[in-house]
């Protein structure tokens, strides 16, 4: 889902290079999930001048606005992705820290028929799957 500056500006938020560059970075960006450190260094190696207070509080205002979401995963460590169209689910690696996404949709009924079953009316939910990736230095580590 690609934002525009007419977002920006629906969101209640004006339109500031500051606000572009991060909103261009999150959409571009190689992995979806980015911490407001890997934003800000980002930020940096293209030579902006854009500060780490700023790039907390742009995504923050972001959250808000409904353009990015934000996963706190066990690793205490709070990332940002766009918002997308269709729900996904995350796999994180003890060792790394990677972050996969995944759709399944045997899992997404089943959670919707054990919310049936106990007659809640489900607002969103969130699966994250804790383990081990595929690269040969995790799995050595997890070896030890």
């Amino acid at each position: 889902m690609a934002f525009t500056n007419k977002d920006l500006r629906k969101a209640g938020l004006k339109v500031t290079l500051p606000r572009i560059k991060i909103l261009e970075l999150l959409e571009n960006a190689e992995h979806h999930h980015m911490s407001a450190e890997d934003v800000y260094r980002a930020l940096a190696e293209q030579g902006e001048d854009v500060g780490l207070a700023t790039v907390y509080r742009v995504l923050t205002q972001f959250e808000q606005a409904g353009i990015v979401e934000r996963h706190n995963f066990e690793n205490n460590l709070s990332v940002f992705e766009i918002v997308q169209d269709e729900h996904h689910d995350h796999l994180v690696c003890d060792v790394c820290g990677k972050i996969m996404e995944f759709h399944n949709h045997t899992i997404e009924e089943e959670q919707h028929k054990v919310a049936e079953q106990f007659n809640f009316k489900l607002s969103g939910h969130s699966l994250v799957l804790y383990g081990v990736c595929d690269s040969p230095e995790c799995q050595k580590a997890s070896e030890n």
